[in-house]
């Protein structure tokens, strides 16, 4: 292995490679920032209305691809304009501290 393949290993195993994601993620502000959430996802990330996706144990990076796509109004359908108004007002930072709140949740809401 080249010290090139080492060097590159090394920024994806600190996550430096992929967009969206920090170790310095603030859980607690993501919990403050999911109040606005919880109406359609429910307040453990679990959705109460059907056809809403829950959000709880959901993948981070997806999360946060989805809230930028969402935010940059690149995805449509469903509720997307609701979303694209939800993710608006949301920094970088907003975006992957709710990723993280919702991926350290339990999957079945618990």
């Amino acid at each position: 292995m080249s010290p090139k393949s080492y060097i590159i290993a090394g920024l994806f195993g600190l996550g430096l490679l992929v967009p969206g994601l920090s170790a310095a993620a603030d859980i607690q502000a993501g919990e403050a920032l999911s109040t606005s959430c919880a109406a359609c996802h429910g307040s453990n990330g679990i959705a109460q209305i059907q056809g809403y996706p829950n959000l709880a144990g959901q993948n981070e990076q997806y999360l946060v691809s989805s809230l930028k796509a969402y935010r940059g109004k690149q995805r449509r359908g469903g509720q997307a304009l609701v979303m694209q108004g939800q993710a608006t007002g949301l920094s970088d930072d907003d975006i992957v501290n709710l990723a993280a709140f919702y991926a350290g949740l339990p999957a079945a809401g618990e």
